[in-house]
Parts: C-alpha cells; sequence; structure tokens
C-alpha cells in the first residue's frame, strides 16, 4: 500500500496539514491542540483502514482473474454492491467471460479446422489413389478396348476430384463471407429449367423423366447463380440415387407467405440413421452405393441459408427422397 505513489502524496500533505493545525490549536490552547492531534490520528487510522481494506480487495480480485483467466476457478459476477470498486469488479468479470467465451469459439474453431482438413485429405486421397492405380496398370501391355476403358475412369476420378476441389473451394468463399449474393427477381420455373439443362444427358442416357407442376407468375427473391447451384446439388444427388427408368417430380406452391419448391425423386430415399445427417458436410452413410463425397448437400445448404430459404429432406410415403426448399415472402 505504501508503495503506492499517490497514497505517499495524500499521507505528506496529510501529515503537513496536520502539524500546522495542532501548532495552531497549542498556540490558542493547549486542550485545542491536544483535541486537533487526536482527531487527525483519528482520521488517520480510519483512513488506513478503508485503504487497507480496498487494497486487500483489489488484491482478491487479481487473484481470481488470475485463476479464471488460467482456468483453475468458475466465473464469479460479483455481489449486487454498489461503489467505484463494485462497479470494476463487475465490468473485469464481464470482460473476462468475454475473453473466456471468445478463447473457446478459437479453440473450437481450430478443431473444426483440423478436422475439416483431416476430412479433405481423405477425400482426395480415394479417387487419386484409384487414379494412381490405373496409371500403373496402363504402364503394361494391353488391349485396346481395356486400355481406353482404363483412360475413360481415370478421366472420371479426376473431374470428381476437380468437382470436390470447386465445391470445397466454393463452401471455403461462404463461410469466410466474401461472397456477396445478388438481390434480384426470379422466376421459379426459368431457375428450374436452367437448373436441370447441365443434366439433360445424363438423364437421357439412363432414362430418367422429369415432371414439373410450377406457376408462371411464381417468383423468388435472391442470386440466379448462387441458387442454381444449390439446385444442381439436389438433382445431382437425386439423379446418382435412382435406377434407370427413374422419375423426378419438381412442384412449386406459391402463397401468400412463401413460395416452396418440392423435388421428389424415385431413388430409395434414405435411412432412419441418416436423416438427421444428409446436410452435414462430409457425410456419406455407410449404406448408400452413391459414390458421392458429402459436400453437395451441406453446400446447397448454406448457400440457401445465406439467401433466407430454408430446406428439409423426408422419405416420401410412396417411397423416394423429398426435398423441401422454402422462401419466405
Amino acid at each position: 500500500m505504501l508503495r503506492n505513489r499517490e497514497i505517499k502524496q495524500i499521507i505528506g500533505i496529510s501529515a503537513g496539514i496536520t502539524t500546522v493545525l495542532v501548532g495552531i490549536g497549542f498556540w490558542i490552547h493547549p486542550m485545542a491542540g491536544v483535541f486537533v492531534l487526536v482527531t487527525a490520528i483519528g482520521l488517520g487510522v480510519v483512513f488506513a483502514r478503508f485503504t487497507k481494506a480496498r487494497y486487500q480487495r483489489l488484491t482478491e480480485m487479481a487473484e481470481r482473474i488470475d485463476h479464471i483467466l488460467h482456468e483453475e476457478e468458475e466465473m464469479y459476477i460479483c455481489s449486487e454492491e454498489e461503489g467505484e470498486l463494485a462497479i470494476l469488479e463487475s465490468e473485469i468479470s464481464k470482460m473476462t467471460l468475454r475473453i473466456r467465451e471468445q478463447n473457446d469459439a478459437l479453440r473450437r474453431e481450430k478443431q473444426h479446422l483440423a478436422d475439416s482438413m483431416a476430412d479433405i485429405a481423405h477425400q482426395l486421397r480415394t479417387p487419386l489413389t484409384s487414379a494412381n492405380v490405373i496409371l500403373a496398370l496402363l504402364k503394361n501391355p494391353m488391349e485396346e478396348q481395356k486400355r481406353r476403358s482404363l483412360l475413360g475412369e481415370t478421366q472420371k476420378l479426376y473431374r470428381k476430384m476437380e468437382w470436390l476441389i470447386t465445391a470445397l473451394l466454393k463452401l471455403s468463399r461462404l463461410d469466410a463471407g466474401i461472397v456477396e449474393f445478388q438481390s434480384e427477381q426470379i422466376s421459379v420455373k426459368q431457375l428450374i429449367q436452367e437448373s436441370l439443362r447441365p443434366f439433360s444427358l445424363s438423364m437421357d442416357l439412363h432414362e430418367i423423366q422429369t415432371s414439373l407442376d410450377i406457376p408462371e407468375q411464381a417468383m423468388i427473391t435472391g442470386d440466379f447463380g448462387w441458387l442454381s447451384e444449390a439446385l444442381q446439388n439436389i438433382f445431382k444427388n437425386s439423379i446418382e440415387s435412382m435406377h434407370d427408368g427413374g422419375k423426378l417430380e419438381i412442384i412449386c406452391t406459391d402463397t401468400v407467405l412463401y413460395t416452396e419448391i418440392q423435388l421428389h425423386d424415385s431413388g430409395p430415399g434414405f435411412s432412419t440413421e441418416d436423416l438427421p445427417h444428409i446436410f452435414e458436410r462430409f457425410y456419406r452413410s455407410t449404406k448408400t452405393q452413391t459414390s458421392g463425397y458429402g459436400i453437395g448437400l451441406a453446400l446447397c445448404r448454406t448457400i440457401l441459408l445465406r439467401q433466407n430459404g430454408t430446406i428439409q429432406a423426408k422419405n416420401h410415403p410412396d417411397g423416394g427422397a423429398v426435398f423441401s426448399i422454402r422462401f419466405p415472402k
């Protein structure tokens, strides 16, 4: 306490004033001098006790903050007292709580980044290993037909890796918040038709029929390019899950409160265990036969949420998967 410069100044000034007042008191009358001296001593004792109590409380606060920062003590908010120290303690407690929450968030983000990097490495390693095996086989003499078949398989693997890297880059841009979505009026019918266009050849080869029930006046607000990206990921998932001769039904419901797009495919649908996880990144069902990476639907959900849309998935009573996309008016 006595190491404090301000305390030393106060003691020095008080001692000087007390000496002068005691001298004046004794000059007036000895009893007056004694009274002034006793009063000064009493006030000095009160000041010393008060100051010591404040320093004691400050020391306790400092120790508690140190324990909290080292996570050795639970967060403690001071009692409902009034005064400068109570206000200071309350503000320090709030600041410490925010720092702890930020540290927890940083730890979770670090763990998420580490998990994501491990998942990305695993997702890329599988097709890359297969492509390297095929390239090693192509070094050996073989029939021209088999060589072409292996080359075609290699091209498919590299196209899959290219799609995966592109999807991951899009997800990282969305996560970083550097994507600026356009806000424009979009015709639902035009959006569906443009999103289906890249799959027309594949659907023709596999004899997959499409059924559209979309009102001409149905409109939504958003970014055409990114919404098309989201829908294409759903179409890709549905087409890959269906056998030859499948059917994809797309129905749009336009109400005063919302516009809903519902997609129903004739595939096997989802298992009960998969339904809660199908929009999670890198989630792949152990029961499915598709060769997906667990990225497409996660990217789709992220795009829709960033444009005030929602998406849900369920099984149709007559079989197949149903995706419901809703945009509020």
